[in-house]
């Protein structure tokens, strides 16, 4: 499996999210349970979604300040972008049904 995944961060992460494309942004830490869970489902979604949403994942503690201006207070938080503007986004883990379903709803 390729993931198609773009490490994020203070420096990149504006740029990145300010694209015409869909852009989900995984927002994980190391010691967290949850985002480790996640991590694949993350990674499988970026190589079938491909061509249609940009994945990049966000280390909250490597970027404390990009993550309290996002007013982030509980990970993983999923973003889902288009034109650089928030709009949806999804807190904790779940399955990857739930993740397919949280982009298709936009993606239609």
């Amino acid at each position: 499996m390729v993931a198609y995944i773009t490490e994020l961060n203070e420096s990149n992460y504006d740029e990145f999210v300010n694209s015409s494309q869909f852009v989900l942004v995984d927002i994980w830490a190391a010691w967290c349970g949850p985002c480790k869970a996640i991590s694949p489902i993350i990674d499988q979604i970026s190589e079938e979604y491909n061509g249609k949403i940009r994945v990049g994942k966000c280390d909250a503690d490597a970027n404390r300040e990009k993550i309290m201006a996002l007013g982030v207070r509980n990970i993983p938080t999923l973003f889902l972008y288009k034109d650089g503007q928030v709009i949806d986004q999804m807190v904790g883990g779940g399955t990857k049904s739930k993740f397919t379903e949280f982009i298709d709803k936009h993606l239609s």
